[in-house]
């Protein structure tokens, strides 16, 4: 559904940029711990989780242009410096790299994220498919890993059920969400179907998950009761699942990316949600836009692409790839946010 109240669209085809650019760590300034290549080619579209005054940042790193092959890199960064991230180099370690039939062209666009204590990771997995002209089925999915106090352990796949699966070209932009009804996955899946459309969804997973954790083998988990959320607006191609939520008082708070029509710029807007996963108030235009000159030139220009977010005292951090060669930080005033949010309430 596009949202809107009577005849008039909820979200307009403009931009009001309220992040505020902290910096931006570019790969020359990234050494890679244990590996014979000091420095990742790119590095960008990053998780991010903050705990005892230390974010540790997970990046998605190209080692070469071949196959684009991604995996994950951590670093961690004192808080205080990321409102400085101008000088210096860091250290990174690859934690989540290609290894199965599931992920083994690459482990792209982490989101971080916990759930009662347990640190939990998805990414977008490029199957074995992925490069297969032959198949256009699955080349992306949702892969899950769980921090074990030591290291990143893979444990689920997430796949539509039999029926639909065959159906469903990649699917990406994914995190696990705790609602009042059970456990969700936020996910985006790509379809063959009329329009090769985009879906915004939303579909059940087990209740019981946490307790799969335990299992030593990746775990295929079959999605149910899938539900389109939102659809784009008409100046819109598609719309992404950005950040994992923050929680505001009792509403989900959400960044999420969208491409133009015309496929040239990737942007961002918020939306609330309830304990129901119901939409409750969108921002009535985007809130973020590639302005400065590594967002506008890279890799791929003109791209903003939120993958964390994390509240500290009365701001909003975001991580975020800028157009798929950096990492930038970015900070939000939440009471600003949120009055944005208030003004263009669904309910």
């Amino acid at each position: 559904m596009s949202l809107m109240r009577g005849n008039t669209l909820l979200r307009e085809n403009k931009t009001d940029d309220i992040v505020r650019r902290l910096g931006v760590i570019t790969a020359d300034r990234v050494h890679l711990r244990r590996y014979p290549i000091s420095n990742p080619v790119t590095i960008f579209n990053p998780a991010m989780l903050i705990e005892n005054s230390i974010a540790t940042i997970y990046a998605r790193i190209i080692l070469g242009y071949y196959s684009y092959t991604s995996a994950v890199a951590e670093i961690k960064i004192p808080l205080e410096e990321l409102y400085d991230l101008t000088l210096g180099n860091y250290t990174a370690e690859i934690t989540v790299y290609p290894d199965n039939k599931f992920d083994i062209y690459g482990v792209e666009d982490p989101r971080a994220f916990e759930i009662k204590g347990m640190k939990f990771m998805i990414y977008c997995g490029r199957t074995v498919a992925y490069f297969n002209p032959a198949i256009r089925t699955e080349r992306t999915l949702p892969v899950t890993a769980v921090f074990d106090g030591e290291a990143w352990r893979k444990i689920f796949v997430f796949r539509m059920p039999s029926g639909v699966r065959e159906s469903v070209i990649s699917d990406k932009d994914a995190f696990i969400v705790e609602s009042k009804e059970g456990f969700k996955l936020f996910h985006r899946p790509h379809m063959k179907n009329e329009n090769e459309g985009f879906h915004l969804c939303i579909s059940e997973i087990p209740n019981d998950i946490l307790s799969m954790v335990q299992h030593s083998e990746m775990k295929e988990i079959v999605v149910r009761n899938t539900t389109s959320v939102l659809e784009p607006e008409k100046f819109e191609m598609k719309l992404g699942w950005s950040t994992p939520p923050v929680r505001v008082g009792k509403e989900l708070l959400l960044i999420l990316h969208a491409l133009d029509k015309e496929g040239v710029c990737y942007r961002a807007f918020a939306l609330l949600m309830n304990e129901e996963m119901e939409i409750t108030a969108v921002t009535p235009h985007y809130i973020m836009e590639p302005k400065e000159r590594y967002e506008t030139f890279g890799d791929r220009p003109y791209v903003v692409f939120p993958c964390g977010a994390q509240i500290v005292d009365d701001r909003l951090l975001i991580s975020y790839g800028a157009a798929d060669f950096a990492v930038g930080i970015g900070e939000v005033d939440l009471s600003e946010l949120m009055s944005i949010l208030d003004s263009n309430r669904l309910v």
